[in-house]
């Protein structure tokens, strides 16, 4: 069993994405990972809240880091946002002594304190170097051969570096999904921005960047995409119909979570998996793995 303290974050909690929290989870619990979830954790202030109030947001993301270090684990979430808000605070925590002390100011004033030994992780490193790839397909019951995946990370999850994998040149989610029987098809778009939160200031910028993931997942095979963002996975599933009217494409890709593809091959409970979640369908393409 292996054991880490566990930020669902504000959107796979209770936002849009919860059937990655809830996947990620039954996923985790199936390779002998116990999650232990931050008490009273609050929200990390995503990426806009720094461009309003740099020492808030690096306060508000650093109680979170002071509560993990008091059980002495990594601290573990699937949020790609979230992961690099918080993995950049840590850092310049250490890398700024008049930061520090600001934000020290700020947690002492709501009782905390931190010390800066927390090492902060995000769940497909957890599963792909400390659970590993080999114990990943021990658990497979329903080997996904035949199904052709994209596999997306999204611009946030492997930069800025040193993380856990290359930052242009990824391949622990491709590894993930063969794992599991399934191919990989090749993504060259695999760590191009979404457009984000674009989508609501520049749609028309955010639209176009979303056009071309689709077409470059779509031109090389892929039945749908796997994902280990919810930003992404919102933009390329809610506004997929969107794409179309507007390119009059006909783009129909299931956009998953990671972790819901990882369930079905598990063998997980359906209900845990939200796989009718998502706006464009999953049940045809998935259909011979589910039963469904």
């Amino acid at each position: 069993m292996k054991y880490y303290s566990y930020y669902p974050g504000c959107s796979n909690a209770d936002g849009g994405a919860k059937s990655y929290g809830s996947s990620s989870e039954a996923v985790a619990k199936a390779l002998d990972v116990e999650l232990h979830e931050l008490e009273d954790w609050n929200c990390c202030g995503s990426s806009p809240y720094t461009g309003v109030n740099e020492l808030g947001s690096y306060s508000v993301a650093a109680r979170n880091l002071a509560l993990a270090e008091k059980r002495g684990l990594d601290l573990v979430t699937p949020c790609s946002s979230c992961y690099i808000i918080l993995a950049r605070t840590n850092t310049h925590l250490k890398e700024h002594p008049k930061l520090k002390a600001q934000v020290d100011e700020a947690l002492a004033a709501g009782g905390q304190k931190y010390n800066g030994t927390v090492k902060v992780r995000h769940i497909l490193d957890i599963f792909a170097n400390d659970v590993g790839y080999d114990a990943i397909k021990a658990k497979v019951k329903r080997d996904l051969a035949g199904l052709k995946v994209a596999p997306y990370y999204g611009c946030q999850v492997v930069r800025p570096g040193p993380g856990f994998d290359h930052p242009d040149n990824p391949q622990t989610l491709e590894r993930v999904i063969q794992s599991l029987g399934a191919e990989a098809t090749p993504f060259p778009l695999r760590t191009r921005c979404c457009g984000a939160s674009l989508i609501v200031s520049e749609e028309d910028l955010a639209i176009e960047l979303i056009r071309k993931l689709l077409e470059d997942a779509a031109s090389n095979g892929a039945e749908c995409i796997a994902t280990v963002c919810p930003m992404c996975q919102t933009n390329l599933d809610v506004y997929q119909t969107r794409v179309n009217r507007k390119y009059k494409t006909k783009f129909n890709l299931p956009v998953l979570f990671f972790t819901q593809l990882m369930g079905v091959a598990f063998g997980t409970e359906k209900k845990a998996l939200g796989l009718k979640s998502g706006i464009i369908p999953a049940d045809k393409v998935l259909a011979r793995y589910t039963g469904r």
